[in-house]
C-alpha cells in the first residue's frame, strides 16, 4: 500500500476532504462539533493567503485519503522558520497504514530543499500515546518547552 500513496501540495479541490478532516479530527481528539461555516472560512484563509500556512494531503487511486496544515513560526534566534505541522487527520480506513509517516518525510524533505527552515514542530496531546509513539520512531523528540494557551477569540463549537 506505501507505494500507493502519493504526497502532494493541496489545492482548493481538496477543500471539502480537508474540512471534513478537521471535523473528524475534532470529534475524536476533543468530542467537539465544529461550526462548519467557520472552519470552511479558516480553510479557505489558508487557500486565500500562503503567508497563512499550506496544506499537504495524501491520496490512493486519486482519493483523498488524509492531510496536515503546515504554519510558520519565524525564529530570529536561528534566523530560520519552523514548520509547525498541524490538524493531522488520517482516514480511519487508511490508519496504520504509513500514510502519515509518508505525509511526514514528504514535509521534511520539503522542508529542507527550501533552505531557510531550521526544524519541524508539532503539538500532541499528553495522553495520545499511539501518535507520540509515531513522532518519535520518526525522529521527532519531546521539546523542552510546555504549551500554554489563553483563548481570547470566539468560540469555535457549536453550541
Amino acid at each position: 500500500m506505501e507505494n500507493a500513496i502519493r504526497i502532494r501540495r493541496a489545492t482548493r479541490g481538496d477543500r471539502e476532504h480537508l474540512i471534513r478532516f478537521n471535523e473528524g479530527l475534532a470529534a475524536e481528539t476533543e468530542d467537539t462539533k465544529l461550526s462548519r461555516p467557520l472552519l470552511s472560512a479558516g480553510v479557505d484563509a489558508v487557500f486565500d493567503d500562503p503567508a497563512k500556512g499550506f496544506y499537504v494531503v495524501a491520496d490512493i487511486e486519486d482519493r483523498c485519503i488524509g492531510g496536515l496544515l503546515v504554519t510558520t513560526e519565524w525564529s530570529d534566534w536561528r534566523n530560520a522558520y519552523f514548520w509547525w505541522i498541524q490538524s493531522v487527520y488520517v482516514d480511519p480506513h487508511h490508519r496504520k497504514k504509513g500514510v502519515y509517516s509518508r505525509l511526514h518525510q514528504h514535509l521534511v524533505q520539503e522542508a529542507r530543499a527550501c533552505g531557510d527552515v531550521f526544524g519541524v514542530r508539532l503539538y500532541v496531546d499528553r495522553e495520545n500515546n499511539r501518535a507520540r509513539r509515531t513522532y518519535e520512531r520518526l525522529g521527532m523528540l519531546p521539546a523542552r518547552y510546555d504549551l500554554y494557551e489563553a483563548d481570547i477569540g470566539e468560540n469555535t463549537a457549536e453550541d
